[in-house]
């Protein structure tokens, strides 16, 4: 089986470069296949894969997890392995992905993931990770050597899960309607549900989220994600990420209309 590991860059360098030592690490071969979106340093890189210019409304994720995935199959690909640029590798996320897209094929599979705190000088130690081991408390983390089943589709994240190439050509990929920031992975669930295939947590796939500023609500995001959810409503019908939608309304950032429309204020 040939693992390819999807990884999709728009700067973050440094934290691409501890992904790829952590990636080293694995004992699973594998290849790597990075896109870079609007980012002429690591497109210019020997070892990336394809690159995307940006876009008027923002940066194209959901195109370049596409692209990405095409690549990987087009070079005969086995498994798929998708890992945000900001996520480490556990030692054993590969071996985990791979026996579990390999052993049920018509499963989308995602793994915990622990939100890091800031790294010490020097970096964070790789050998060390498993002993960081606190999943997000939001989504399921089954112990390692376990693997849950009938995974709620609105809790699928697109920092780590892998699929077969079958179930990737199922789904049609990400909804490229979807730009910038949000809407597109719980987009993603529900189009895995909606063609039969089943959704899992691979226990073993760990992964270790490297530690970035992050504003809460996003609000260097909100026309990306008012405007995501509306393509996700008309998809839909449901509203996604109402939390931050309502957060955003509170700070006149966005309003709603009498039919639960959203729109950025101004």
């Amino acid at each position: 089986m040939t693992t390819a590991v999807v990884t999709v860059v728009h700067s973050r360098h440094e934290h691409l470069a501890r992904q790829r030592a952590s990636l080293a690490a694995s004992a699973v071969p594998y290849e790597h296949v990075v896109v870079a979106i609007d980012d002429p340093v690591v497109a210019s890189a020997p070892w990336t894969s394809a690159s995307l210019p940006t876009t008027p409304l923002g940066l194209p994720l959901a195109a370049a997890r596409n692209r990405g995935a095409r690549t990987a199959l087009e070079a005969g690909a086995s498994a798929l392995v998708f890992l945000d640029v900001d996520c480490l590798a556990g030692p054993g996320l590969l071996a985990a992905y791979a026996e579990a897209v390999a052993e049920e094929p018509d499963t989308v599979w995602s793994g915990p993931v622990t939100y890091l705190d800031p790294p010490p000088a020097g970096g964070y130690d790789l050998a060390s990770l498993e002993a960081l081991d606190s999943p997000h408390p939001a989504r399921p983390a089954p112990p390692a050597g376990e693997r849950l089943r009938g995974a709620d589709p609105d809790l699928f994240w697109s920092l780590s899960f892998a699929c077969s190439p079958g179930a990737w050509h199922r789904t049609g990929g990400f909804c490229e309607d979807y730009v910038g920031y949000g809407g597109e992975d719980t987009d993603f669930g529900r189009i895995v549900a909606d063609v039969g295939l089943d959704l899992g947590w691979v226990g073993s796939a760990r992964a270790f989220h490297q530690w970035h500023p992050v504003s809460r609500p996003p609000v260097e995001h909100v026309a990306d994600i008012v405007r995501n959810a509306e393509v996700f409503r008309g998809r839909w019908g449901a509203t996604p990420m109402l939390g931050w939608l309502e957060a955003f309304e509170q700070r006149g950032l966005a309003t709603r209309d009498e039919r639960g429309r959203w729109s950025t204020r101004g």
